[in-house]
């Protein structure tokens, strides 16, 4: 099938009906027929089992369950970074914020105020600063971790369409990710200033969760839900986990100008893994 015609069904499919659909499914225990199903999966991806902390497949009571599975201790060690990958997948694409607009893929930009729910002064916090759009894929680990230390201010449901977002998607959907459904999770860092973590939902993602929350994605109506953290409760350290989708999407990452200095052996589409290396703090000179 070629790529142009997987974008035309992408408009044509019922979305919401598979998401909600596949949520069902995914959340049923379904006995025998939930573990023919968890096997079935990990074949058709090559999961790797063994790098889980339970990798029995028969003892999985949801697919949900499988697919959030924990890592055994010590299977992503974290580099000694100002910022750690906070997750398992590959680079969809990274860079500087070119004023307020993000590059998604060949002939298609997105501006940071349409990714953030419309609200221009958050988005003026990352005028001219950095970005990363990290895919996750069905074979991938699907919790979230923290790049650095970060103290929770704000959390923000933005409603909105459900658009796969695999690479193809990403090609030929223009604003896939600030069109899609997405929680906006913005944070403070003593040592480097605001960053936001944007999960981005797709098809047959049933829902996101955060630790502080729970599933954030409420009854679908359209509309912008926002919670405040005023109070400074929430502090995640460094590589503690912090969210995590229930099936596969997409993480976009911002920080302000002069925050961070890529990994120089980044590229796009390249493997990466959560805790390893993404970048440092830039020298004075290089601000």
């Amino acid at each position: 099938m070629s790529d142009r015609l997987k974008v035309l069904l992408q408009h044509i499919l019922p979305k919401q009906r598979l998401t909600s659909f596949a949520g069902r499914v995914a959340g049923a225990q379904g006995g025998a027929m939930t573990t023919r199903l968890v096997r079935w999966f990990v074949g058709r991806y090559g999961v790797d089992m063994s790098e889980a902390e339970n990798p029995d497949i028969a003892s999985y009571a949801t697919f949900n369950a499988f697919f959030t599975r924990p890592l055994k201790a010590g299977a992503r060690p974290l580099a000694d970074a100002d910022f750690v990958c906070p997750v398992d997948g590959a680079i969809s694409q990274f860079g500087a914020i070119d004023d307020h607009h993000i590059f998604q893929a060949k002939g298609h930009r997105f501006t940071t105020t349409d990714l953030l729910g419309g609200d221009g002064n958050l988005a003026a916090e990352f005028r001219h600063g950095s970005f990363a759009n990290l895919y996750l894929s069905p074979k991938d680990y699907h919790r979230l971790h923290m790049p650095c230390d970060g103290t929770l201010r704000r959390m923000i449901y933005v409603p909105g369409a459900l658009f796969s977002v695999n690479p193809v998607t990403a090609r030929g959907v223009p604003n896939l990710f600030a069109r899609n459904e997405r929680v906006v999770c913005l944070f403070d860092s003593p040592e480097h200033g605001p960053f936001a973590m944007v999960l981005v939902g797709a098809t047959i993602v049933g829902s996101m969760e955060t630790v502080w929350h729970g599933v954030v994605n409420p009854k679908r109506t359209g509309k912008v839900s926002e919670w405040n953290y005023a109070d400074g409760d929430v502090i995640l350290r460094q590589g503690e986990e912090m969210g995590r989708f229930l099936l596969g999407s997409t993480i976009v990452m911002l920080f302000r100008s002069g925050t961070i200095s890529f990994n120089p052996d980044w590229a796009p589409e390249r493997p990466i893994r959560l805790g390893e290396f993404m970048g440092e703090r830039p020298s004075q000179q290089e601000r």
